[in-house]
């Protein structure tokens, strides 16, 4: 397993400068954040000069305020360009996948008014994402890279909430392209047993995002990480653990504590 962490909390004016900082407190890649509306695109020179100073850039996630489950479908379709874009981009990049979740933001069966229905049944919900999904995965496939479904806890979306939805869905769609990244910030709302979660999701698990119970580094809240990595390396994941996480102080003293603190319960075996 590597380390990761996202572009956004790195204390430096450039992505070289932010390579040289994170690479020297442990870490080995980076997260771009991929805007859409071309965006991301524009930026293509820099992240190729970047690349060529031996910057590590293993995936992107789309940042968006629309995704691919989004009741609209001129919203859907524009995602999936978006992340078309991003598929291509982090090919060139050397890296090896694009994250998305089936949404964000656009309702939740879970917070107030508490029983106001979805516009769509479950069954449209499935349809929609396994349509997107095959899609991208067709394009991902000639990149040659995956497209990495993210599951959000349930107040942040209603259609994918657990790491075992996201895998029964990637075994709908059948291609090696689209795969699932586990959240622990997540999983710790959703999940009754992080190892058990793991070895349910078992190969459908590409990535990895991490996050404290509060939204901090990890060593900062209440989660135990150790059973969750000892499962990842029981199965022989030899993806990334990323930093998705707020930082409050000083972002270099963080998160160099952060990478001391995973590399300890890496080293910690505890399974359930």
């Amino acid at each position: 397993m590597k380390l990761a962490v996202q572009e956004n909390l790195i204390p430096a004016d450039s992505l070289i400068a932010k390579w040289r900082l994170v690479s020297s407190l442990g870490y080995d890649g980076i997260e771009l954040r991929g805007a859409g509306d071309d965006t991301f695109r524009a930026r293509l020179p820099e992240l190729r000069a970047a690349r060529r100073a031996g910057v590590v850039m293993p995936t992107v996630c789309l940042i968006s305020d629309h995704f691919i489950g989004d009741f609209d479908a001129t919203k859907r379709r524009d995602a999936l360009e978006n992340m078309k874009t991003l598929l291509s981009a982090i090919a060139e990049l050397g890296g090896y996948g694009a994250i998305t979740p089936a949404s964000y933001g656009m309702h939740s069966n879970s917070l107030p008014p508490r029983y106001r229905e979805a516009p769509r049944s479950p069954a449209e919900d499935r349809k929609i994402l396994v349509e997107g999904l095959s899609e991208l995965g067709e394009h991902a496939e000639r990149e040659r890279v995956c497209v990495l479904l993210e599951p959000l806890n349930r107040y942040g979306d209603h259609m994918l909430n657990r790491i075992e939805q996201a895998a029964k869905l990637c075994k709908a769609v059948g291609m090696t392209s689209v795969r699932v990244v586990g959240d622990l910030y997540h999983m710790n709302i959703e999940e009754r047993n992080f190892a058990a979660a793991i070895r349910r999701g078992g190969d459908y698990i590409r990535h990895m995002h991490i996050a404290d119970s509060n939204r901090l580094p990890p060593g900062q809240g209440h989660i135990d990480f150790a059973p969750a990595l000892a499962a990842l390396n029981a199965m022989g994941f030899d993806g990334y653990l990323t930093l998705e996480c707020n930082v409050e102080g000083d972002a270099q003293v963080a998160l160099a504590e952060a990478a001391r603190y995973i590399q300890s319960q890496l080293t910690t075996k505890d399974e359930p």
